[in-house]
């Protein structure tokens, strides 16, 4: 079977741009929740959010971009822009592939909403002055495929293109899907990620009166996955992407490979629209899926950046969901949340973390979880806290998980 590395790695995330900013954000366990202005004015039930760094989409992506294009799709052009650059594809002076057949290169993308603050803008734009004064950039900028449709035309990529919608899952759907592209012998070399930009007065008043926020003021302790005292998640916003190529073409061009994605699972929990089964079992699926296919025995597993998004149920499913696959090995798994810093980022959250994953890898660190002061007892995990765990790494598991009960497994090896 074809052996599929990552070759590139591009992310913006909550309080941090770029991959050496973004990881160092991680170690250091700083969380990026902030009060934020917008949604005080607002006046939504939650005020909290992680925000990455302010940008000027037209100085960043051209004149034009700020009016044309929804913000999800400034952060995918953003990550992605670098995720090319380190993989020798392009500069990212000048995005346009050199180092790989365009024809043969494909795009995949993950994201749960697509262009929510087009719909949050232009709907109540459609009430008030009527449907003659609805934007024609309306629908190919919420499109959710949008975002995966520009980087095709900023990088003349022109295979597969493809955008993928598991919730909260889609950013790790879609490396597993751009990495079966190559598999299937469709593509050489895919460009892979997760995208959101959720963090509207409507998806937060939703999700506040769904109970699936954190009732917490404090930024500096809200997103707390693990702890005992966590009562739901800090909505968060970014894009990661990666480069995937067969093992074959990265080394015919010299490439250095970061990682090698040995297997993926996938599965749903039939079970309930928001809710995960109490025992896990549909996460269950996917992880045993993506360690049976990966090959590597159970032991072999070093460390799982979880999904773990500080809500009751999803933190403690997990648990035991990762304790019914490893069984006494799970002791020795090193376990972290990085949704500690970013908070939740929805679509973007499967590939944020996968980037995190590889960067464990490449430098034997662990992130903390941030915010964990007093462990559930319910959840009997090693959870890494305080401080980075440094450990020799060769095999992480990256898992996710999300609304309408689809789960997402990467076993990610050093390559």
């Amino acid at each position: 079977m074809t052996d599929v590395v990552v070759t590139g790695l591009g992310i913006i995330s909550p309080g941090a741009r770029g991959l050496d900013a973004a990881w160092a954000g991680a170690l250091a366990g700083q969380t990026a929740a902030a009060v934020d202005d917008d949604l005080v004015e607002m006046g939504t039930p939650v005020t909290l959010a992680c925000r990455v760094p302010a940008f000027d989409p037209d100085a960043e992506l051209g004149r034009g971009s700020a009016r044309r294009l929804d913000r999800f799709t400034h952060l995918a052009a953003i990550a992605a822009r670098e995720a090319i650059a380190h993989a020798g594809l392009a500069s990212e002076e000048d995005e346009q592939l050199s180092g790989a057949d365009p024809d043969r290169t494909g795009v995949l993308f993950g994201s749960g909403i697509g262009g929510a603050e087009t719909w949050a803008s232009e709907y109540p734009n459609y009430l008030e002055k009527g449907p003659k004064r609805v934007s024609p950039m309306f629908v190919p900028k919420m499109l959710s495929n949008t975002a995966a449709g520009t980087v095709a035309i900023r990088s003349g990529a022109r295979g597969p293109n493809m955008t993928v919608n598991t919730a909260c899952a889609a950013g790790a759907s879609a490396i597993h899907l751009g990495r079966d592209l190559i598999r299937a012998g469709a593509a050489d070399v895919v460009i892979a990620g997760g995208v959101e930009a959720g963090v509207t007065g409507l998806a937060v008043s939703a999700f506040a009166q769904m109970g699936a926020l954190t009732k917490n003021p404090d930024p500096a302790t809200a997103s707390r996955p693990f702890d005992v005292d966590r009562d739901g998640f800090v909505i968060g916003e970014g894009a990661a992407v990666v480069i995937l190529e067969s093992a074959e073409h990265a080394a015919a061009r010299g490439a250095t490979a970061y990682a090698t994605v040995a297997g993926a699972g996938a599965s749903a929990d039939a079970h309930h629209a928001t809710a995960p089964p109490e025992d896990g079992g549909g996460a269950v699926l996917a992880i045993r899926a993506a360690v049976e296919e990966a090959g590597v025995g159970l032991d072999e597993v070093d460390h799982l950046n979880a999904h773990g998004t500080s809500t009751p149920l999803n933190d403690a499913a997990e648990a035991r969901a990762l304790r019914a696959v490893f069984g006494d090995h799970t002791d020795r798994i090193a376990v972290s949340s990085t949704k500690g810093v970013t908070g939740h980022t929805l679509g973007a959250a499967g590939a944020i973390e996968a980037v995190f994953a590889i960067q464990a890898i490449r430098d034997g660190r662990i992130p903390p979880t941030a915010n964990l002061v007093n462990q559930d007892p319910e959840i009997a995990l090693d959870v890494v806290s305080g401080a980075p765990r440094e450990q020799d790494l060769s095999t992480v598991l990256s898992t996710s998980m999300g609304f309408g009960g689809q789960n997402a497994a990467l076993l990610l090896t050093r390559p």
